[in-house]
């Protein structure tokens, strides 16, 4: 009886749960942003190997985030992941404009695969603290090419994972755009 009260209440009132996948490669911030949003302050981190799953609650939006393991060897098994992902969070390291070709090169991938086509896309230009070492915004999305991109919903966001900056406008767009999908 509990559970069927808690689902009613749930429909009426809009709690949703969504499942986000976030990928980057090794070193863009994937962990420390999970672990911000989660928390809401930086903790120490390892390289992640395989996944991180948190459940992170926005408002009244649960959202179940797998942090995907950036390194080159394990790339390969993000498809695994996919199933049932409504939305993509793409963190790119701006700092290390050198590796923006091979995260584009991981994009590029990632996107033509069937499980990701209807999701929603938030790009976050992370390290954005790193005043003099990292690339605008702009410049991570001209060297992402996102604006070529096939999927419509597709937002970016600067931001530092360390400083909590661009977290909250970004965060808005993804559940803004995950409501206006039901």
């Amino acid at each position: 009886m509990g559970a069927v009260i808690s689902s009613l209440w749930d429909r009426l009132y809009g709690r949703r749960a969504y499942r986000i996948c976030m990928v980057g490669l090794d070193g863009a911030g994937k962990t420390t942003l999970l672990y911000r949003l989660r928390l809401g302050e930086v903790v120490e981190t390892t390289p992640t190997i395989g996944c991180n799953v948190e459940t992170v609650r926005w408002g009244n939006v649960q959202l179940q985030v797998w942090d995907l393991s950036g390194q080159q060897g394990l790339r390969a098994s993000w498809q695994a992941y996919f199933a049932g992902t409504d939305a993509l969070i793409v963190v790119a390291d701006a700092a290390d404009v050198a590796r923006l070709g091979e995260l584009r090169t991981e994009l590029e991938r990632v996107l033509q695969m069937e499980a990701v086509a209807d999701a929603v896309v938030l790009v976050w230009a992370n390290k954005q603290d790193k005043h003099g070492e990292a690339v605008s915004a702009v410049e991570v999305s001209e060297r992402l090419r996102l604006h070529q991109r096939k999927q419509a919903d597709w937002h970016i966001e600067p931001c530092s994972a360390v400083t909590g900056d661009g977290l909250e406008a970004g965060m808005r767009w993804l559940v803004d755009a995950l409501a206006a999908r039901e």
